[in-house]
């Protein structure tokens, strides 16, 4: 797996967790989805991902992205 699959795979879980969270538990779960969506959205214009960092050190691959 490269770093790009693991960080779409990463965010994408993490937003769906936090969805079925905000909606079963409490609406203020909706904020790490919004983290995350902003996190997203600033790596597309910067290239900085800090998870893509992390990943990067613990050895996979790197793709096309990061």
């Amino acid at each position: 797996m490269s770093i790009d699959r693991a960080v779409l795979a990463f965010a994408g879980t993490v937003i769906l967790v936090s969805l079925a969270l905000g909606l079963r538990v409490n609406p203020n779960w909706f904020w790490l989805t919004a983290f995350v969506g902003a996190n997203l959205l600033q790596s597309s214009f910067t290239g900085f991902c800090p998870l893509a960092m992390i990943l990067k050190k613990i050895g996979l691959k790197q793709g096309a992205a990061f």
